[in-house]
């Protein structure tokens, strides 16, 4: 066939194609036999239908038209034609609504043959080829879908973002996240084989079968990279951890509450050393988790890649906690705390975290975060025997001096030391996308108060959520976002577009500061605390902001800001309370420093820029004007009677704590900055 004629073929529905098989071997009959031959027209009065393609003979062949016409066609005389010729002679098309017929071509008269109803021969015409007819689309619109009460992610237009190109991911400089990739490259493979020796090692279960009505946990890998203080990785950690949250109360765990260290405690220590000019060490207990003996019956699904091939259906019976257990932080702590007991340590009564040694005229003090040690003491060689010591009973690793800890960077010289965290800073301007952002001179906007009405609802307030909770965390180190942070935190149950600008703008401050940290440098010691309240700064409740900055020395320990617990009925009433908040952590940190065996000749200054309130704390005259305000931050009044603390006034210009109450102009802002000793570390030599 021509293509010519192949480019003129016609679409036509399935409801018009012949129903009759005698029909169809006709037509493919012809089709064998005269493919290059030009299709014979035929009368519209005719009762029959053309097949198609017919040879330069006289011969003609036609079917009846109801064999061949659809059923929608058979009510009528109409000649169709079965869409092998390129254009028929047909009239324009009534009965069949789903395809169109384009106009017949002009055909020379010279070389017209008509073609009779009769079956006598006649000569065939002779036509060019025509243009390619234009479908007509025949596409029924579908209905509108009826809607659904179920509300979706797509629905309300959220989009994660999902993982592509699995195939091109190193994962040996990023962590796997199944055992099936892990198990494919080498040093994930060392790590896990590290991982189960030790848990046999410290004979962490026996194989046993599984006991009748007996719950059983379940287990998996879990992978991490362990990074040095400038970035670069340090080992391939492999995890066997325990799926807590198939354990059941009561049956496999009860108490599960650990202590760790206070951030204050952490800051104060190190401020000691260096003002006592005394060595840092830090410790790490490798499977520290492992170390903790188990009260209670456990069983636990064999490791995965490890499953005994001779006991493929037995469990393990744990004998020892191990990581995800919800009993595994106390039971390795209470095991820990025992043995530094035995050492002749004691624990101090204002953070259970915190051990002190005393003998003769030794002293060392140790802080414990979960498996993570810092140790210091006024003797260098009494370190060198408490690490030999502790190695015996634990396996340990000696970090030597301290210099990354909790994610802290610490750098030393002579004459400071100054804890900066400026990795964790920039891991987190590049997770949220903010790595290149334009940086800002305060970390929140001067004179603007968020409110819960502001902006918009964000259709996921997860990253919301998982920013403010690391920009929490740098407040470690960082008092001077401590407000900027305060104030977005109190929005994390429904965030709105406001609120998110608000903490991107704290990130905003961070890029333009993450190598700033807090200097401690040696001092005189003794304890200084400002303290400052703005009254009914929450346009939505109307309570008041405290806020507290306490310095050992010229060193600052430990600060807050913070909204009032109620709404206080005026300024000085805010400022009252604003007072007793610090009066109360001024009291836990003489006692912290009481138990490290430092006591203060003189009593701590509270400094306060309200009249009003320190007449409140220091004379009983007001006591009838004071009824509304609780009784327990009345004790302000004893500790003064008692020469406990001692309550002074400074003006609103020497405020230090202002910066922990509200959002400062810029110039006001810097200016606090510097009190607060936030600067650039400074490396000596460089």
């Amino acid at each position: 066939m021509s293509s010519s004629m192949r480019q003129s073929f016609l679409v036509f529905p399935i409801s018009a194609l012949p129903t009759n098989i005698n029909s169809w071997l006709n037509i493919l009959q012809l089709q064998h036999s005269c493919s290059h031959n030009p299709v014979l027209p035929f009368s519209p009065g005719s009762s029959q239908l053309s097949t198609g393609f017919c040879p330069n003979t006289t011969d003609h062949v036609s079917a009846p038209a109801t064999d061949l016409i659809s059923p929608l066609n058979r009510s009528t005389n109409t000649h169709i034609s079965t869409g092998l010729c390129p254009t028929p002679t047909v009239p324009e098309p009534t009965a069949i609504p789903a395809f169109a017929v384009p106009e017949p071509t002009a055909i020379p008269a010279s070389s017209t043959t008509a073609t009779p109803a009769s079956s006598s021969p006649v000569p065939l015409l002779t036509t060019a080829p025509t243009p390619v007819p234009e479908p007509i689309s025949t596409d029924i619109p579908l209905p509108n879908p009826i809607s659904h009460p179920m509300q979706t992610r797509s629905k309300n237009g959220i989009v994660k973002p999902k993982l592509t190109y699995a195939a091109l991911v190193d994962y040996t400089l990023t962590e796997p996240p199944s055992y099936t990739v892990a198990s494919k490259h080498s040093k994930w493979c060392t790590a896990m084989d590290e991982e189960f020796q030790a848990l046999q090692q410290q004979a962490t279960w026996t194989l046993v079968p599984l006991p009748d009505s007996k719950n059983v946990v379940g287990c998996k890998w879990v992978y991490k990279l362990k990074h040095h203080s400038d970035g670069s990785i340090a080992r391939y950690k492999a995890r066997l951890v325990a799926k807590g949250f198939h354990q059941q109360y009561g049956v496999d765990f009860e108490e599960t509450f650990s202590p760790v260290i206070k951030p204050p405690t952490v800051r104060l220590v190190l401020s000691l050393a260096v003002s006592l000019n005394w060595p840092l060490r830090q410790l790490d207990v490798k499977n520290a988790f492992l170390h903790g003996t188990l009260k209670e019956e456990v069983y636990m699904t064999q490791p995965q890649g490890y499953i005994d091939p001779t006991h493929s259906d037995y469990v393990c019976k744990l004998q020892k906690s191990i990581y995800g257990l919800k009993q595994a932080p106390r039971a390795w702590f209470e095991s820990f705390t025992t043995q530094l007991l035995h050492l002749g340590f004691i624990a101090s009564s204002a953070d259970s975290s915190l051990f002190i040694y005393k003998d003769n005229q030794v002293i060392a003090y140790l802080l414990l975060y979960v498996d993570d040690i810092v140790l210091t003491s006024n003797t260098p060689s009494f370190l060198d025997h408490l690490i030999h010591q502790l190695n015996s009973i634990f396996d340990l690793k000696d970090l030597g001096s301290l210099h990354y800890f909790l994610g802290l960077q610490i750098t030393r010289s002579s004459s400071s030391l100054c804890i900066t965290q400026s990795k964790y800073a920039q891991d987190l301007l590049t997770k949220h996308n903010m790595l290149d952002c334009k940086p800002a001179s305060s970390p929140s906007c001067p004179n603007v108060r968020l409110s819960v009405h502001d902006g918009d609802l964000l259709p996921d307030p997860h990253a919301y959520r998982s920013m403010v909770g690391a920009l929490h965390y740098l407040t470690f180190t960082r008092p001077d976002i401590s407000f900027a942070v305060h104030q977005v935190c109190q929005y994390m149950s429904a965030p709105t577009t406001t609120h998110l600008a608000a903490a991107k703008r704290v990130l905003r401050y961070i890029r333009g500061t993450f190598n700033h940290g807090i200097e401690f440098t040696p001092g005189p010691l003794h304890l200084s605390v400002y303290t400052d309240a703005d009254w009914a700064g929450d346009p939505d409740d109307r309570r008041s902001t405290s806020g507290f900055l306490v310095y050992l020395g010229n060193n600052a320990i430990t600060w807050s800001a913070k909204k009032q617990p109620t709404v206080s009925r005026s300024s000085t009433e805010s400022e009252y309370r604003a007072l007793a908040i610090a009066s109360a952590e001024t009291c836990w940190v003489r006692s912290l420093l009481q138990d490290l065996g430092i006591y203060l000749t003189d009593p701590p200054i509270l400094w306060c820029d309200n009249v009003s309130a320190l007449a409140i704390a220091s004379n009983p005259v007001f006591h009838a004007r004071t009824k509304h305000i609780e009784v327990d931050f009345h004790f302000v009044r004893e500790r003064v009677l008692r020469k406990d603390l001692v309550v002074k006034f400074v003006s609103t210009v020497d405020q230090l704590a202002d910066i922990f109450t509200k959002s400062l102009p810029t110039h006001r802002f810097l200016e606090l900055r510097r009190n607060l000793t936030v600067s650039v570390p400074k490396i000596e030599g460089g």
